[in-house]
This record gives structure tokens, C-alpha cells and sequence, in this order.
């Protein structure tokens, strides 16, 4: 498969999706959208569950791969922080796999794979993992905790001051996915002032 074709076909898919119930999405008119064969697509995919998988795989890494950089947008370790619960309240307000992942609300209007693995005959390796474990909302306030733990730590970092970091670590994505179900005033803004706020309370 030519490089890029991946990409285009879930470009496809998502664009579908935005249009349409993922139920009502079909195969043949992805693979047309994205300018290749519908067996070109079940070559790639495997089968529309395989390509929902797929689909949810990029969400979350691209998701993650914004926390990587807001987690490095600053010096500060508040305002990194502050950065992070922005990223994560727009990412969920504004892409519909993003906030299901992260709340665990999945509408009808999307797909829903199940998160364990499934068995995978694929030899496309992105697909393999794709069909591996997808991650929960738990998954990811922990993968985001650690993630920013690492980030903030330098080497030699006492066991007792990490642990407390992590703490807060973990209570700013809690924070962040509060104000995705309940948004606070003053939009993007009022995120970040809540978690400022909450980790210089905490001394942080």
C-alpha cells in the first residue's frame, strides 16, 4: 500500500463521521472518498471494526502527542500544567473521539470498539496495534500523570516528592475532565485559572 493511503482512509472515515452515524458509514464510499479500492481498505483494515479501532488508536495518540507539547510549551511547572488542562479540555470539546475516550461516553453516533485486544491476523503492523488494548479514560489520566511526572522531575527527584506531584498531576487532568462535563466560565481561560488556582493552594 502506498504510503499516506492509511492516513487518507482515515481521514475518510473521519470526515464520514462528522457527516453521519458511524452505523450508517460504509466501506465502499471511505475507500471512494480516499481515491482507493474497498479491497485496497479491507487490506489495510481488515473489516469496519477494524477500521473504528484504527480510528480511535489515532485519536488517542494524536491526543497524547498534544500533552507532549503542551506539557514542553513552558518552564513553569504550573503554567505546563495549566497548559496540559487546556489542551485536554479543547481536544475533548472539540473531537468527539477524544472526549468519549477520556469520559468514557460513547453516543450513538459513534463507534464504540471494545477496549480489550481483539485476536489480529493483520500484517500491517499499525493495525496490530490497533488491534491491541485501546486505552480508557483511566488509561489515559494515568498515561498523562505519568507522563507530566516525567517531565517535571529531574533526575534524583526524592521517591516522596514524586509521589506528591504525581498527586496533582493526576487531579489537573481530573480537573480538566471536570470542566469537559461541567465547562466553567470564561471559556478556555477559566480552565486554566482553576488549575493555576488549585495547584498554588497546593504549593506547587
Amino acid at each position: 500500500m502506498m504510503p499516506g493511503a492509511r492516513e487518507s482512509l482515515l481521514d475518510a472515515a473521519c470526515a464520514a463521521l462528522a457527516r453521519r452515524p458511524w452505523a450508517t458509514v460504509r466501506m465502499v464510499d471511505v475507500a471512494a472518498s480516499a481515491g482507493v479500492s474497498r479491497q485496497t481498505l479491507y487490506n489495510e483494515f481488515g473489516s469496519k471494526e477494524g477500521l473504528a479501532r484504527a480510528l480511535v488508536r489515532r485519536e488517542a495518540d494524536g491526543y497524547l502527542a498534544g500533552v507532549e507539547q503542551a506539557l514542553a510549551t513552558h518552564t513553569d511547572a504550573r503554567e505546563r500544567l495549566a497548559a496540559t488542562a487546556e489542551w485536554t479540555a479543547a481536544s475533548a470539546r472539540e473531537n468527539d473521539l477524544v472526549r468519549a475516550m477520556l469520559t468514557g461516553c460513547w453516543s450513538e453516533r459513534l463507534p464504540s470498539p471494545t477496549l480489550s485486544a481483539v485476536p489480529s491476523s493483520s500484517a500491517v503492523p499499525a493495525q496490530r496495534r490497533a488491534d491491541g488494548p485501546l486505552p480508557s479514560p483511566g488509561d489515559l489520566v494515568a498515561i498523562v500523570r505519568d507522563r507530566a511526572v516525567a517531565v517535571l522531575t529531574g533526575p534524583g527527584t526524592p521517591r516522596a516528592d514524586t509521589g506528591e506531584l504525581a498527586r496533582s498531576c493526576e487531579l489537573v487532568v481530573r480537573l480538566a475532565l471536570s470542566c469537559v462535563a461541567a465547562p466553567p466560565g470564561g471559556g478556555d481561560g477559566g480552565v486554566a485559572e482553576l488549575v493555576r488556582g488549585t495547584l498554588h493552594r497546593q504549593g506547587v
